[in-house]
Formats: C-alpha cells, structure tokens, sequence
C-alpha cells in the first residue's frame, strides 16, 4: 500500500517557530523536548536529583554527541527529567549548506506532485528531529517496539537574546529537579 500523497491543505500544520527567522543562524536556543503522553521514561527524581534509568542515559549519551557531530553546536546546560529534556543548544556559526529559512517548500505546477517540506541542514529543527529519532530508534531496539513513538511531535524552542536570559534560563535548568513536583511537564500536574 503506497502512503498517501502529500496534500498541503490536509497535511498543513501551523508552525510556532518565529516567522522569517533563520534557525540555522548563530545564537544560542533554549530547547525543551517532551515524551509522547509526557510518560516517564527516563528515570526518577529522588530527594530532588535526577537518577537515569538505562533509556536516561541513553538520552544522555546521544544529547553529548550533539556538540561531537556537529563542529557549529555547543551545548551549555542540560537536564534530562523523568518526562522531558531542557538544554541549551549555541550554534557558533551559520552552516554553509543551510541557506534559506525554516522549511523548503515549494508549489509545484499542477502536473507535479508535491513533496512534503524538507527541514533545512543544519537548522535547530533538523538537529532536534536527528536527535529524537536516533533516541527512538536505539530505545525501540532494546523494549522491542518498532514504530513506537517516544517524542511529542514538536518541541518548545526560546531564541535567546541576552546574557541575563542566559544565566535566568541555566538556573531554571538547574534547579528543574528539585522542582519536579510543580513541573508543568508532568503528566499529572
């Protein structure tokens, strides 16, 4: 059975990134990054720290090789929490391959078919959408669930524009697990 085509009108879907900006750009992002149903898989808060289970450091490991695969990312504070991840991602300069904004999508002439849009190379969604996916994959390997989808669909993303939003925003991170219990990521909040 072949997928369905795509269709702008009924696969459209509202985009909460900042209109005309250029995600691929250097800057420093604040990204938040939560589970499907926001179900606790990666460990527990015990006496206000974080403990990984096996998926946690799972999380962990592939969050570090970020900076390792790519020579134009930098990651600054992080925390991994039972139900979601907030990091800090500082992309150091523009990649050369990324040249246009956000989504590539084009109108094709009535006798072509249309493809879905395609993330730019280097942008902030397309380093997120690598990183869930190769999280998915190795965390679907081990409890055996092909197909299993680990991740919300989106993530939350603050553009960062100043040093005191910076330090506001690593002590926030820091403090994440000595707040779990008033934490709006969790399920039952």
């Amino acid at each position: 059975m072949n997928p369905p085509k795509y269709d702008p009108e009924m696969h459209h879907r509202r985009s909460i990134r900042l209109q005309g900006y250029d995600y691929s750009q250097a800057g420093a992002y604040y990204i938040t990054i939560c589970t499907q149903k926001r179900a606790c898989l990666f460990g527990q808060i015990v006496d206000g720290e974080m403990v990984l289970n096996e998926y946690g450091e799972i999380v962990k490991t592939e969050w570090l090789k970020t900076s390792k695969i790519r020579r134009n990312i930098t990651l600054d504070e992080f925390v991994i929490m039972p139900n979601h991840l907030h990091g800090i991602i500082i992309i150091t300069e523009k990649n050369e391959m990324a040249n246009i904004v956000g989504a590539i999508h084009r109108i094709a002439p009535t006798n072509e078919i249309q493809q879905p849009p395609r993330l730019q190379s280097g942008s902030m969604g397309a380093i997120i959408g690598q990183y869930k996916s190769i999280i998915t994959k190795r965390i679907n390997q081990i409890r055996d669930t092909p197909g299993f989808s680990v991740w919300q669909r989106n993530y939350y993303e603050h553009i960062i524009r100043n040093e005191n939003e910076l330090n506001r925003i690593r002590k926030y991170i820091l403090n994440n697990p000595a707040n779990w219990l008033n934490d709006k990521n969790r399920a039952d909040y």
